[in-house]
C-alpha cells in the first residue's frame, strides 16, 4: 500500500484526485498507476486502470490470474468490472467512497456472482493516510475557488 500512497502523491503533485494503486503478484511488481484523467482527459484513466493496462504490458497477458491490485481509495463499477475481466484475485484498497465505491459503500459488486471468478477484498489498509490525500486535494481545491 505504501507503493500506491506513492503514487497518490504523484496524482496530487499534479492536480488529479489523489489515488495511486499497484499491481503485485508472486512478490513482483507487476503495474502501477496513478489518476490521471484530467491530463489524458480520458474518464477511464483511473489509477486502477492504468495500472491494470501496464502490468498486462509486462506479461504480454491480459489474464492477471494471482495477482494483487493495492488501491488507496475503494474501486468503483468500472474498475471493478476490469478487475474481474483481468482475473485479479484480490483488491486491497484504503478509504471508502461512499459516493461510489463498489466494495461495500454504494454496491458490492464483487458478491453478485456475475463471473465465474471471485475476487478477495480486503478494505481500510492504511485508510488514515489515504484519507488525509484526499483531504488535502479537496482542501486546496475549495481554496482555489475562493
Amino acid at each position: 500500500m505504501d507503493q500506491a500512497l506513492a503514487e497518490a502523491q504523484k496524482a496530487l503533485r499534479a492536480g488529479e484526485v489523489p489515488v495511486g494503486a499497484v499491481v503485485v503478484r508472486d512478490d513482483s511488481l507487476l503495474g502501477t498507476g496513478h489518476n490521471e484523467v484530467e491530463k489524458r482527459g480520458d474518464a477511464t484513466a483511473h489509477a486502477e486502470m492504468l495500472a491494470i493496462r501496464r502490468a498486462c504490458s509486462v506479461l504480454g497477458d491480459w489474464r492477471l490470474n494471482g495477482a494483487t491490485i493495492y488501491v488507496t481509495l475503494e474501486p468503483c463499477h468500472m474498475c471493478m468490472g476490469a478487475f474481474y475481466l483481468s482475473r485479479v484475485s484480490r483488491v486491497v484498497y484504503g478509504a471508502a467512497q461512499p459516493r461510489s465505491g463498489a466494495c461495500g459503500s454504494v454496491d458490492d459488486f464483487h458478491r453478485l456472482n456475475l463471473f465465474n471468478h471471485e475476487i478477495e477484498v480486503v478494505a481500510g489498509v492504511k485508510k488514515e493516510k489515504c484519507l488525509l490525500l484526499l483531504r488535502e486535494f479537496f482542501h486546496n481545491l475549495r481554496e482555489k475557488g475562493k
